[in-house]
């Protein structure tokens, strides 16, 4: 579907550029999400509600290509373990989704707890479980809450402006940018096992 691993790997010069573009902005998402939570003193320690057992879905090449980056950095053996953890949570998935049943999954990025490609971590993933707002097109302002670990741990502050739409708009321009760069027109719809397993591919 997308660039396997190897080719990845092979044409890294004609990416870079947006790979260290894309590191930027997700220190610049890290700094206000921090910010934020430090405004809250709210610091993660996990929960029963994992945001790691939820079907994220991502839409960016960049984030699948910075992925399979993370995933090359890891020792051999390790790999492998992703890759067939990867596997198992499509399989799984596609089996409850063909069922019509809900499936709640843990990513197989998650060893122990922590993610093991942390630095490389999509998005959402950075910026979830905090109250955000976010603009949409006709200029309204959606506020949603935090999580659920959130509420329970935060009851009597007042709302920290943290809006989501800058970045938005800047993965968005810097994502149009790299499929312009690669005359690519395809449309991506992944989860991180999905990103991996496709990128993994010979």
């Amino acid at each position: 579907m997308f660039l396997p691993l190897k080719k990845v790997t092979a044409q890294y010069n004609k990416y870079s550029v947006f790979i260290d573009r894309l590191k930027t902005l997700y220190a610049a998402m890290d700094q206000k999400y921090k910010e934020a939570a430090d405004y809250y003193g709210f610091h993660c320690q996990g929960c029963d509600d994992n945001c790691c057992l939820t079907r994220f879905y991502h839409y960016t090449l960049l984030e699948y290509l910075y992925i399979l980056e993370g995933y090359n950095t890891l020792e051999p053996g390790r790999q492998i373990e992703t890759k067939n953890r990867a596997m198992e949570v499509c399989r799984k998935t596609d089996e409850a989704d063909e069922k019509g049943m809900a499936v709640r999954l843990m990513c197989p990025l998650n060893f122990d707890g922590l993610c093991i490609l942390y630095d490389y971590r999509p998005m959402i993933c950075r910026l979830h479980g905090i109250p955000h707002e976010l603009q949409n097109a006709d200029h309204r302002v959606m506020y949603s809450p935090g999580c659920e670990a959130f509420t329970k741990q935060i009851k009597s502050k007042e709302y920290y402006k943290f809006d989501r739409t800058p970045f938005y708009i800047k993965m968005a321009e810097l994502e149009s940018e790299l499929k312009k760069a690669g005359c690519i027109t395809q449309k991506l719809k992944m989860t991180v096992a999905e990103m991996l397993v496709e990128g993994l591919r010979d």
